[in-house]
């Protein structure tokens, strides 16, 4: 079974996106911040990421960072699901290493199109 962090924020946003993951059979770690997300994915091996941008403490851009700077995340794929739709933040998130870029509010259908496109 394939692991997935999800870190975001909003508590409903995570439920939401755990229910839609767990329901096609991937588990799911959660956390409600970068620094939780950081402490999770060095707890555990996880095969795909998803990240909010905004949070408060480390955001998204800073966790994608500090995550590809560990050998075991240089080729995990690592999504964005955050409100944030500019060129520039969809720049700086490839920059940092994001694989892909899901605007928020989302379709847990395409959120599950795009996680199985990504996850190898």
């Amino acid at each position: 079974m394939k692991t997935i962090l999800s870190v975001d924020d909003s508590p409903s946003i995570r439920q939401m996106v755990n229910y839609t993951l767990e329901s096609a059979g991937y588990a799911v770690v959660s956390a409600a911040d970068g620094e939780e997300g950081l402490a999770q994915a060095l707890a555990r091996p996880c095969d795909l990421v998803l990240t909010d941008q905004n949070m408060p403490g480390m955001d998204g851009l800073a966790l994608i960072r500090a995550l590809r700077a560990l050998p075991a995340y240089q080729k995990v794929p690592i999504l964005m699901l955050t409100t944030e739709s500019s060129d520039q933040m969809k720049a700086a998130g490839r920059a940092a290493g994001a694989t892909g870029w899901l605007v928020k509010p989302f379709e847990p259908q395409r959120l599950l199109d795009v996680v199985r496109r990504v996850l190898p």
